[in-house]
């Protein structure tokens, strides 16, 4: 790509070259570049070296023209490249944010059911807490959208379960998850994590 000196610098040759067709009152004016118009018997009038200046002139307002077009649209795709980095970080802050906000009483009664543990011989407190944690926990999953991938009974899907193991049991059909070693989830068509599971047949 030409930069704007480089239109500049032709642009002056042709204005030097109509010049030279002046100074010279219509003879034949040689030039080193050798092209067909330079090279030509051809004898301009003033009025056609006039009208070749002009076009000249004109067209190096055009590159002009395109140059400053040419730097504002890549100022612009700069300005726009740099914004939307921005945006995608605020987004990545602000749902983050309400993730972790949305776990932060999980955690307060984890800290609480530890607390309790160590006050209660038995265990009972410490079960009740775990049991209070878990419940609150499947409570935040169920508002984020997140569900548990169903398993155990299911045809196997590649899709959504993993499988880990292989079980001929005339039992069960044929590619039937029989045992699920570890709960997947999903949210909405994304899976978050697959489930671990064992499969039949």
């Amino acid at each position: 790509m030409k930069r704007k000196d480089d239109f500049q610098n032709d642009n002056e040759q042709d204005m030097n070259k109509a010049d030279s067709i002046a100074q010279g009152n219509g003879e034949e004016v040689q030039n080193e570049c050798g092209c067909e118009c330079c090279q030509s018997d051809e004898v301009f009038s003033s009025e056609e070296v006039e009208e070749l200046k002009a076009k000249c002139e004109e067209k190096s307002k055009q590159c002009e023209e395109y140059f400053n077009m040419l730097q504002r649209t890549a100022a612009e795709f700069d300005n726009y490249k740099k914004r939307t980095a921005r945006e995608k970080e605020a987004l990545y802050m602000d749902a983050t944010g309400d993730v972790v906000a949305a776990f932060l009483p999980v955690v307060d009664n984890i800290e609480r059911a530890i607390q309790a543990a160590d006050n209660d011989a038995g265990g009972t407190s410490l079960k009740e807490g775990i049991e209070l944690v878990y419940r609150q926990f499947k409570d935040v999953m169920k508002k984020l959208n997140v569900e548990v991938i169903e398993a155990v009974g299911k045809e196997f899907d590649p899709n959504l379960h993993n499988a880990v193991s292989h079980v001929d049991d005339e039992e069960y059909g044929e590619n039937v998850v029989v045992e699920e070693f570890q709960k997947g989830y999903i949210l909405k068509d994304k899976v978050i994590r697959h489930s671990m599971v064992k499969v039949a047949n």
